[in-house]
C-alpha cells in the first residue's frame, strides 16, 4: 500500500474511530450515581451478616463519598482550630455517624425477593465547579422519592459531596447544626466529638437488627 493511500484510508476511517464523542463531566457524573445506585440496590437486596452487611456499606461509602471533604465542609471555620489528633477523631468519628445513618434507611433484610425497584436520572447541571445529578427513586408500595446528588469530579474521579432532598442540602444542614452545638458549648471542639461518640454508641446499641 503506498504512503498515499494508506493516508486516504486512514482519513476515510477517522470519523468512524471518532464517532463516539469523549463523555462529558455531566455525563460521566450521571453515569457514576447510576452505577452508585445499583451498586447500593445490590448491598440492600442481599441477605447478608450484620457485621458482613456494615463492611460492604462501608466500603461504598468510601468508595462514592469524599468523605473528608464533607467532613471538613460540615465543621466548617472550626476545623482551623481543631488540633491534628482532633481533626483525625472527627473525620473518624463522621464517618462512624455516616455509616449508622445509612445503616439505619438500609435496616435488615426482611423481604422475601427483590423490589421492583425503578431508578431514573434527570439532566445534570453544573454549578460553581460541582455536578447536580437529579433522580427519582420508585418502588412497590413506595411514593417516588426525589434527590439531587451534588457531585465533584477530582483526581480520584467523580465523588458525591452532598445530598439535597426536599430542598433541603445534607451538609449544610449538618453544618448549621455542628455549629450551632458548638456555639451553645463554648466553641468546645472537644466537647462536640465526646456527643459524636455518644450518638455512635447509642446508635449501636439500639435494637436495629443490624
Amino acid at each position: 500500500m503506498t504512503p498515499r493511500r494508506a493516508l486516504l484510508r486512514l482519513a476515510l476511517a477517522a470519523p468512524l474511530l471518532g464517532a463516539a464523542a469523549p463523555e462529558t463531566p455531566t455525563q460521566a457524573a450521571a453515569a457514576f450515581i447510576r452505577a452508585a445506585g445499583s451498586d447500593l440496590a445490590g448491598i440492600i437486596d442481599v441477605d447478608l451478616p450484620p457485621a458482613e452487611k456494615r463492611r460492604r456499606v462501608a466500603a461504598f461509602l468510601d468508595r462514592v463519598v469524599d468523605i473528608p471533604w464533607v467532613a471538613r465542609f460540615c465543621l466548617g471555620r472550626f476545623w482551623r482550630h481543631a488540633s491534628a489528633a482532633q481533626q483525625t477523631r472527627f473525620l473518624a468519628l463522621y464517618h462512624g455517624i455516616l455509616l449508622d445513618n445509612v445503616l439505619a434507611r438500609v435496616g435488615p433484610y426482611r423481604r422475601p425477593q427483590k423490589q421492583d425497584m425503578q431508578f431514573q436520572i434527570g439532566r445534570p447541571q453544573t454549578r460553581d465547579g460541582e455536578i447536580y445529578v437529579p433522580t427519582s427513586v420508585a418502588r412497590a408500595d413506595h411514593p417516588a422519592a426525589t434527590v439531587t446528588w451534588v457531585v465533584r469530579i477530582g483526581s480520584a474521579g467523580p465523588q458525591i459531596v452532598d445530598l439535597i432532598a426536599e430542598g433541603t442540602s445534607l451538609r449544610i444542614t449538618v453544618r448549621s447544626d455542628f455549629a450551632s452545638f458548638l456555639n451553645q458549648h463554648d466553641d468546645s471542639i472537644p466537647a462536640l466529638l465526646d456527643a459524636m461518640a455518644r450518638q455512635i454508641s447509642a446508635a449501636e446499641a439500639a435494637p436495629s437488627g443490624r
